[in-house]
């Protein structure tokens, strides 16, 4: 019976391996997300001369909204890999990415839902400074949704903190005994 059970544990752990084609698939994603970018880019680039200030900071907020959700495709594929697959070898990293190790499963819950309350409050503004384009239930369901995901994250970032008080009273407990 116990080698069974060794033969299942040792199937599951080998299982996780599967995800490297996701993260494999993020990283092509990032490739295709890096072309897209280029040619907003030069689109914005062409129109220099010719966009008003209202239209340049649009355009420049569609620019910073594709870098964090890039940023966020690096994050979520980076720190998945080094929590749930392997851990990245660190002789071979940069030190750039020293905060890699330091990103567990609770951590990186909390930074997606930062980045998305980023990519929301950009979005939310881009629809603000175009109100002219939108009806009062548009901006009534942007701003909603928006407050949505703030509270979402709030709430993600308390439990953490729960959870991490939770941790560090244990270990004080456990050194007291």
């Amino acid at each position: 019976m116990k080698s069974v059970e060794l033969f299942i544990e040792r199937l599951l752990m080998a299982s996780r391996w599967v995800l490297v084609v996701f993260y494999l698939g993020l990283a092509a994603a990032l490739v295709v997300y890096a072309v897209s970018f280029i040619a907003k880019f030069a689109k914005i680039a062409g129109a220099v001369f010719v966009l008003n200030e209202a239209d340049m900071i649009l355009a420049m907020l569609a620019l910073i909204d594709a870098a964090l959700v890039a940023s966020l495709i690096v994050m979520v594929m980076l720190a998945g890999y080094e929590n749930f697959v392997s851990r990245i070898d660190q002789a071979a990293a940069n030190a750039e990415i020293a905060w890699l190790g330091k990103l567990d499963a609770g951590s990186l819950k909390i930074k997606v839902a930062s980045s998305i309350v980023a990519i929301s409050s950009i979005h939310l503004l881009q629809v603000f400074l175009n109100l002219q384009n939108f009806s009062s239930t548009q901006l009534l369901w942007a701003t909603v949704i928006h407050l949505t995901f703030v509270v979402s994250a709030l709430i993600l970032a308390i439990l953490d903190r729960i959870v991490s008080y939770g941790k560090d009273k244990g270990a004080v407990d456990k050194t007291a005994v």
